[in-house]
Order: C-alpha cells, then sequence, then structure tokens
C-alpha cells in the first residue's frame, strides 16, 4: 500500500467523515468535496488515484461528473455511490465508464475492501497472458494484447468488462454466482453487495449484441457465457 490518495465526493459530511475514517485507518490519504464541479477541479489538481462519487450532488451530479472524466478519457478509478437501485437501474442504461457501483446504505468495511482490490488491480504488473487468442463463436479474445473482435470488428471494452469476459470465458458453460465472479473477476476478498455485476453484465451484453455469444441469466443463481 503507497498511501494513496482518494477523493471522497458527497455533500452529506457524515458520510465523507466516517469513510475517510476507514480509509485513513487503513493508509490511505483523503480529501472530501461536496459538489460535482469541486470534484472535477480536484481531479485535475491532485490526481487522486480513485474518486468515490456520490450520483445525487449539487452543481453537477455524479452521472455528469463520470461523463465528462471519461470524455476527457481521465484513467482515475470511479466508485460510484448510488441512493437507490433505481439509480443502479439508470446506470444500466447508460455507458458510465464507473469501475464499481456501490448501493448507500453501505458497510465502510465493504468500502475499503472494493477500493483496496480496485488499486491492487491497477498496480499489479501484467499477468502472463496465453499468446494464443481465444476463439468462440464469432467472438476472437486476444488476452496479451486484451483485444476483442465480434465477426472481424473490434469491440473496445473496459478493463473491467475485459476482466468479467475473459472470466466467462475461463469457466465457459459453468454457471457462475455474482459472489463467483466478485471474487473471480474483480479480485474482492469482502464479498457484500453484488449489484455492480449486473451493471458490468448489461455493459457486456451491450457490446457483445452482434456476436453468436451470449450471456445468460440463471434464474435465482447467476450467469454462464454460451454460444
Amino acid at each position: 500500500m503507497g498511501g494513496e490518495l482518494i477523493l471522497l465526493v458527497d455533500d452529506e459530511p457524515r458520510i465523507t467523515q466516517l469513510t475517510s475514517m476507514y480509509l485513513e485507518q487503513e493508509g490511505y490519504q483523503t480529501i472530501s468535496v461536496g459538489d460535482g464541479k469541486a470534484a472535477l477541479e480536484v481531479v485535475e489538481t491532485h490526481d487522486p488515484a480513485l474518486v468515490v462519487l456520490d450520483v445525487m450532488l449539487p452543481e453537477l451530479d455524479g452521472f455528469e461528473v463520470c461523463r465528462r472524466l471519461r470524455a476527457a478519457d481521465h484513467p482515475v478509478l470511479v466508485l460510484m455511490l448510488t441512493a437507490k437501485d433505481e439509480d443502479i437501474d439508470k446506470i444500466v442504461g447508460l455507458e458510465l465508464g464507473a469501475d464499481d457501483y456501490l448501493t448507500k446504505p453501505f458497510n465502510p468495511r465493504e468500502l475499503v475492501a472494493r477500493v483496496r482490490a480496485m488499486l491492487r488491480r491497477a498496480n499489479r504488473p501484467a499477468p502472463d497472458a496465453p499468446s494464443t487468442p481465444v476463439h468462440l463463436g464469432d467472438l476472437i479474445v486476444d488476452p496479451a494484447r486484451r483485444e476483442v473482435w465480434v465477426g472481424g470488428q473490434q469491440v473496445l471494452l473496459r478493463t473491467q468488462e475485459f476482466d468479467l469476459l475473459l472470466t466467462f470465458i475461463e469457466h465457459k458453460r459453468m454457471v457462475l454466482t455474482r459472489e463467483q465472479l466478485l471474487k473471480l473477476a474483480w479480485g474482492y476478498d469482502y464479498l457484500g453487495q453484488t449489484r455492480t455485476v449486473d451493471v458490468h453484465v448489461a455493459h457486456l451484453r451491450k457490446k457483445l449484441a452482434a456476436s453468436t455469444v451470449r450471456i445468460e441469466t440463471v434464474t435465482g443463481v447467476g450467469y454462464k457465457l454460451v454460444v
């Protein structure tokens, strides 16, 4: 752990104070702001490693902050906090580019565990990926180059979407629970809320819509990859 800087963006001081306390106990540095406009300014001036971003904010809401960061190709990690499941449902219909999602109220220990896992994935050395691309139906996945092709057309995936797809391929035709996916694709050692899996699966389905490869929902259990 290198004492990375975490930006906390929430207009409820009790939440930022509690979250800051837990993160600083783990050795992280924190900055807190209460609106979206200030959040964008701090990202530019302080270059945090990760932003914990609430959806409901004055000035600019969290959706718009995340959109602007990704439109500018800013690489900062974003953990988005939503007030209710309806926010998550809205996110499913948007390509925001957040790396993870938590619904309020949340356990501060879970937030810390997610921050730790997100930073660990971002800082880890590149794994020894297979040199041979994987062919599945009309889908080609090149783990070494982290590229995905469908019918000869490249499909651009964010880091977590690629990791999720690779996890499905490594366990093709197996039904994976949301908890298993959090462990395998996210590397979380604290399993709590699982809605982030649903959001990333929804976005992955959109991007692979033209492929013969599908991610099926197994009601009450989880997901599986089928051709």
